[in-house]
């Protein structure tokens, strides 16, 4: 039996001729249904390229992706995506926001039934007496909120999460990471979350993977997180296999950082220009300063 989301010998290049980069070589990975995975790895590592390639936005150039055992070959709201800056539409409420995107999903729900499916969500990630604020009438975290309550709204078959909470100060960060992880919980959903913070990966997956350096990135060990559902944050940090598990992660992290390679080693020769200050010109020629 094939697992829920499987990925099979996936490549992804971007470029043409000499300017061809090899982001991603060789992605294998199998996740099981209800499944919380998250994937860390250093900026610049190809994984926005991967969560991209499992969303359908951009197809692979070699390899396979299947959900459910069926390929990969487009965007579909199978697949709900939460990025990082949000995508709200800034004309329209939080209700707005939501009901949107459910109308696309199920253009057949009566007003009433979508309405009422619309505010299950929001008061979800407990916005509901935002309902009706635009989103410049809210807070980084509240916006985030909203896409986790539209991108749940769609009941899709896997969450996708971009570094969701990557722009957001640490209290709201520490605050949002425990309402993700109720509200997986709750919801049942694979998630695959992508992160680059190992801390944050711990507190919230069955598993860590770590994504090797690019260019022709692939994914290294697996890290299985044994703490039991639900966690508390405080309770892990004094936990000492909390210690063990981070100090394991970010030592395999240096370690293959040790190796990573520059896409493009080519060196220009730029040319060694003075600054222009306005009125200097005038300064220098004038008799009466002698300057």
């Amino acid at each position: 039996m094939s697992a829920f989301l499987e990925l099979r010998n996936v490549s992804k290049s971007f470029g043409q001729g000499t300017n061809r980069v090899e982001v991603l070589k060789n992605i294998n990975l199998t996740v099981e249904e209800g499944e919380f995975i998250a994937i860390v790895g250093f900026t610049g590592s190809g994984k926005t390229t991967l969560i991209s390639l499992i969303a359908g936005l951009i197809q692979p150039d070699e390899g396979e992706i299947l959900l459910k055992g069926k390929p990969i070959n487009g965007p579909g709201p199978d697949r709900g995506v939460i990025f990082q800056n949000y995508s709200l539409l800034p004309w329209l409420s939080v209700s707005g926001n939501v009901d949107m995107a459910v109308k696309q999903v199920f253009p057949k729900m009566t007003k009433t039934d979508r309405r009422n499916h619309v505010e299950h969500f929001i008061k979800m990630v407990n916005l509901h007496p935002a309902l009706h604020k635009k989103p410049s009438e809210l807070s980084g975290g509240m916006r985030q909120r909203v896409s986790v309550a539209r991108a749940l709204a769609m009941d899709p078959e896997i969450l996708l999460m971009d570094e969701p909470l990557g722009a957001l100060d640490a209290l709201t960060r520490g605050s949002l990471q425990m309402e993700i992880e109720r509200i997986w919980r709750e919801s049942k959903k694979t998630v695959l979350l992508i992160t680059n913070d190992v801390d944050e990966g711990i507190l919230l997956a069955d598993r860590v993977i770590p994504l090797k350096p690019g260019p022709r990135a692939t994914l290294g060990l697996n890290f299985p997180i044994g703490f039991t559902r639900p966690r508390d944050k405080a309770t892990i940090n004094a936990d000492p296999n909390f210690k063990k598990e981070r100090n394991a992660i970010n030592s395999y992290l240096m370690e293959i950082g040790k190796h990573r390679v520059v896409a493009n080693d080519t060196k220009y020769d730029l040319p060694l220009l003075d600054p222009i200050i306005p009125g200097a010109e005038k300064r220098l020629f004038n008799p009466r300063t002698n300057l």
